[in-house]
């Protein structure tokens, strides 16, 4: 079940086919889910994001936007440095960073070779310990290669899946979601495709397309997690992943991981103290960036790599695309969310589909009158 089954459309620009960020041309999607009933209750898993086939020879540009630092991502140094993405990215809980990090290195190591050269995969968590037993390092690295090796494109699996398993949003329920949307330009069309792991929010500044549904459904409706004592409402993270076939340059992309932000705001997320916002943009429409640019037949390095670059009067509709694909992605997580009880019985209610199209459908019969 995703937000369009229900009737809940998001912004005004077309999907992609899938409308996930695979329907940005060989991007693919990867999930391992490993659930285990306590104790300890093991509710947690990693997401891979394979922005082409060939990424581990062949960087693609990236930027990234912190919108509040309270978490990780890894490797985004070097993106900011470089420009560039070197590696699938990876999507998990705020312990196993490290474990999907290296099997990440191995996974580059085996796609190429041995040689001198280093590996910074980029690695992004969210924390799932009031559902999980975060402390058991419960990911380990034959997860992460299986989901690199069932990594595919098509429609893409969202709510209580990979790194998302154990996620809470807006004190629903939430995990992965994701969402596409394409424009036509004069030289053939644009693909922006976004995937989340939303684990972030507080109940009552939930907004859908202008509406205060969190507000509508307040805890009489549908039961709060109820987290500990001295857990902070909104505590948690969002990794964004956005992709796109348009042919940016880092600076754009950069601009692009900014937009998500908006998204991420006009749900209701306000970066809260104690939650790691973070986005990261990449762009496959510059492909052949070698990691050293050589030139075989003379034998000498290249002075020169041709590029391509989006006008700046389009940036403005690309950045449109990407806010309506976040919002819709962060949506999409959790409806199609399910109940999940974890660890100490704490239990994060779905969202419940009757009472969201009913909030949204009360508005409307405001605005009539």
């Amino acid at each position: 079940m995703r937000a369009r089954d229900l009737g809940v459309i998001v912004g005004r620009h077309p999907t992609g086919p899938n409308n996930a960020i695979t329907d940005v041309d060989d991007v693919r999607v990867g999930h391992v889910t490993l659930h285990g009933e306590g104790p300890p209750d093991v509710h947690t898993g990693v997401t891979v994001v394979i922005p082409h086939a060939g990424i581990w020879s062949e960087p693609v540009f990236a930027g990234a936007h912190r919108l509040n630092g309270s978490g990780e991502m890894t490797g985004l140094e070097w993106i900011r440095e470089s420009g560039e993405l070197t590696t699938a990215i990876g999507l998990t809980n705020t312990h196993s960073v490290g474990v999907v990090r290296d099997a990440l290195v191995d996974a580059q190591v085996e796609a190429r070779g041995e040689g001198v050269y280093w590996s910074l995969p980029v690695v992004g968590e969210t924390y799932d310990g009031l559902l999980n037993d975060i402390n058991g390092h419960h990911v380990r690295a034959e997860h992460v290669h299986e989901a690199l090796r069932v990594a595919s494109g098509g429609p893409v699996e969202e709510g209580n899946v990979g790194g998302g398993t154990g996620m809470i949003c807006h004190e629903f329920k939430g995990g992965i979601g994701t969402a596409s949307r394409v424009t036509d330009v004069a030289t053939g069309s644009y693909t922006v495709g976004v995937l989340v792991q939303a684990n972030h929010g507080r109940r009552e500044r939930l907004r859908v397309n202008g509406v205060a549904v969190g507000e509508r459904i307040g805890p009489d409706r549908v039961p709060l997690p109820g987290a500990p004592a001295r857990y902070e409402p909104g505590s948690g993270s969002i990794i964004v992943i956005v992709g796109t076939d348009a042919p940016l340059l880092p600076h754009q992309c950069t601009r692009l991981a900014q937009r998500a932000a908006l998204a991420v705001a006009n749900l209701g997320g306000t970066g809260e103290q104690y939650s790691g916002d973070l986005m990261l943009a990449f762009a496959t429409g510059n492909r052949g960036i070698p990691p050293y640019a050589w030139d075989e037949d003379a034998n000498v390095q290249r002075p020169e790599i041709a590029l391509r670059m989006v006008a700046p009067q389009l940036m403005t509709r690309l950045f449109d695309l990407t806010i309506e694909a976040t919002e819709e992605a962060i949506l999409n997580a959790m409806v199609a969310a399910t109940t999940l009880r974890g660890r100490n019985g704490m239990t994060a209610h779905a969202l419940d589909h009757d009472l969201l199209q009913q909030a949204l459908a009360d508005t409307r019969i405001g605005e009539n009158r």
